[in-house]
């Protein structure tokens, strides 16, 4: 394969954070792979940046839209090349528009929901209209349809991030607070799954290889890797996932103590966390 450029380092570097040098011996060994290159990173134990999927996302804003008994909610992500037309008051209305839109059909998929009509033409053609004018890619990156016993929205940097959380255990009560108390969580700590059984195994497996090669390249006894591999494990669930997680108002706190405090058994059955640029 070609040399690896410098223009790669420094993509991997901003992704990861980790030195110039890793990155390049990383890039190198992963053949330019970014993926493994994280991997081979993470393996030798550089410290990676959690927020690096949210990197190389374009421009736009998150809309949505909440029923009134607060039991479902609608999430699109629009995205667009610049920050000025971000901010354009038209396509702020057209992503008004589309959110609107999918709010009274509930299409199941984002397919759906471009095929359907937004007064004379569907949202496809309205997109591809405003494109036209404008003359940068307008696309919808993300559509979430959310249903629960309490479902929350929370926007937030600009409405270039969005969160829905969907709450059970609520037993009538307004919970609307502690929604939006758990959605800045999720928006400042990005966990990976509500708690560890709803971890992906692929991505437990991950975890726990990576663990072991950080074991045996400390020289800890070929006994010991799988035990010290389980307590790795242990710490990643407390880290990333949100109901283990230190409460970012109350450092006193997890996630499931705070909404527990809130309302005995209150807890969450779902969240989506999406990220704009």
């Amino acid at each position: 394969m070609s040399a690896i450029s410098a223009q790669d380092v420094n993509k991997l570097r901003t992704m990861t954070g980790a030195g110039m040098m890793d990155c390049k011996k990383a890039l190198t060994e992963a053949d330019g792979d970014f993926e493994k290159a994280i991997e081979i990173l993470r393996k030798k134990g550089q410290k990676v940046s959690a927020s690096r999927s949210d990197r190389e996302t374009k421009e736009g804003s998150v809309f949505v839209k909440t029923s009134d008994d607060k039991k479902e909610a609608v999430l699109v992500a629009l995205n667009c090349e610049t920050d000025f037309v971000g901010k354009n008051e038209e396509f702020q209305g057209l992503g008004k528009l589309i959110a609107e839109t999918a709010f009274a059909h509930k299409p199941a998929t984002k397919d759906e929901l471009l095929n359907l009509k937004a007064g004379n033409l569907t949202v496809a053609e309205k997109i591809t209209e405003l494109v036209g004018k404008i003359g940068e890619k307008i696309e919808i990156s993300e559509y979430i349809h959310m249903k629960g016993e309490a479902v929350v929205a929370y926007i937030h940097a600009g409405s270039k991030l969005g969160v829905l959380v969907s709450l059970k255990g609520v037993n009538g009560k307004d919970v609307t607070e502690a929604g939006k108390d758990v959605g800045m969580q999720i928006a400042a700590m990005n966990p990976v799954a509500v708690d560890e059984k709803s971890v992906d195994k692929s991505v437990i497996e991950k975890e726990l290889e990576i663990a072991k090669a950080q074991i045996i390249a400390e020289g800890k006894p070929a006994n010991m890797v799988d035990k010290i591999a389980q307590g790795k494990l242990q710490k990643f669930y407390k880290d990333s996932t949100l109901l283990h997680q230190i409460f970012v108002k109350d450092n006193s706190k997890t996630v499931a103590q705070y909404l527990d405090s809130v309302s005995k058994g209150l807890t969450v059955a779902e969240f989506k966390r999406v990220a704009i640029g």
